[in-house]
């Protein structure tokens, strides 16, 4: 729309960042983004290195976010849209200072730390009229979206029960309870719950997602499991939806073994749903008095959302980084509809904003707060 890429600066992701390498190369995959800016570190030196590193402009290649944004803005050419993946609790200062200077935004989830942030944050982008993205990558995989497809157009029928569940092993290690090296064992800065900073928002948006549904109530039990940690590694609840429906969410990261096994089922009056991140490419659908059925990408009975959401003809596998891609691509067309005056393709608009992730520190909130009470019913 604009006849160019958006120029991109990146916030965080520098030298040893799982993410950051993840942010950049989702940026890239649709050739709809250039990135020609950044602070990649909090040290100024490692942000200058780190920057040339990944073929950034030394004049470009900046020491402190106040000089990106500043320096960046005044530019004719400078960046159109801030991306931001460095740890939680500079989310809600990054992101407001970005909007300040007129910048679109893509974020790392969790949005903020803090509930009060999140409300003040999304407010802020809602009188701004800026586009802001948050990276709940899993809702980008083509058979996630098949899935809220099908739903939307009531294959299943009426919701009744969703089961969410994200496990994982990356701190079963009952020799390092807490590693101080690791600002995610900081609860300063990882947030008030990290399982659920971490892995339980995800399962959240996903339920949504999916389902279509809003939890209006949830009973919880966080904690950790590991002997002497201090941080929570495990979260369960059941939750009540706004149409009646039932479910359960359950996340830890410290079952020895598991990689990353998100998983959702949501059955219907007409059928069930069942979906796993580890094996994406297949969507298993169980209608009612009837043979179960397979969907895959591009394959039969896909529908628009989930098409629009594939690169490749069927059979040929698409995973993690396209999943991710799909959320920054449809981004760009957003934010190049808003910057053009034009209007934007509809399959593009189911990206995560602002109300998506201040819901989701309601959600934390609730559950931190239902926790505490011994798994009291609490309003979400």
């Amino acid at each position: 729309m604009l006849g160019r890429r958006l120029r991109l600066a990146v916030i965080g992701g520098g030298p040893g960042s799982f993410i950051g390498a993840t942010h950049r190369r989702a940026a890239r995959i649709d050739d709809r983004y250039e990135i020609n800016a950044g602070v990649l570190s909090s040290s100024p030196e490692k942000s200058a290195q780190a920057g040339l590193e990944i073929g950034l402009a030394a004049d470009r290649c900046y020491g402190q976010v106040e000089d990106l944004l500043e320096s960046e803005s005044a530019r004719e050419d400078g960046a159109d849209v801030i991306a931001i993946m460095t740890p939680n609790d500079s989310h809600y200062t990054y992101a407001m200072a970005a909007l300040d200077k007129g910048f679109d935004v893509i974020c790392d989830k969790p949005m903020t730390n803090t509930l009060q942030e999140a409300e003040v944050l999304h407010d802020k982008v809602m009188k701004s009229g800026l586009i802001f993205c948050l990276t709940h990558n899993y809702s980008g995989y083509p058979m996630v979206r098949q899935a809220k497809a099908m739903i939307a157009d009531g294959q299943l029928g009426t919701i009744r029960l969703v089961q969410v569940e994200y496990v994982q092993g990356g701190k079963a290690d009952e020799s390092k309870p807490d590693p101080q090296e690791s600002w995610h064992f900081d609860p300063a800065r990882g947030g008030p719950s990290a399982v659920m900073g971490d892995i339980g928002s995800h399962a959240h948006h996903l339920i949504r997602f999916v389902s279509g549904l809003e939890v209006m109530e949830v009973a919880a039990d966080i904690g950790a499991v590991v002997p002497g940690r201090v941080i929570d590694d495990f979260a369960g609840a059941l939750l009540r939806f706004n149409n009646g429906a039932r479910g359960s969410f359950w996340v830890t990261q410290a079952a020895a073994g598991v990689e990353n096994c998100l998983r959702i089922r949501v059955s219907g009056t007409q059928g069930s749903l069942e979906w796993m991140q580890e094996i994406p490419q297949t969507l298993t659908f169980k209608p009612l008095n009837a043979p179960s059925q397979i969907r895959t990408p591009n394959g039969p009975g896909v529908l628009p959302l989930a098409k629009h959401s594939s690169r490749i003809v069927a059979g040929h596998p698409e995973g993690f980084h396209e999943g991710f891609a799909n959320v920054y691509s449809d981004a760009a067309e957003a934010i190049a509809a808003r910057r053009s005056g034009k209007q934007a393709n509809p399959l593009c608009m189911y990206f995560p904003n602002s109300k998506d992730g201040l819901l989701g520190l309601k959600f934390i909130h609730s559950v931190i707060e239902s926790s505490k009470t011994n798994g009291k019913w609490m309003r979400c």
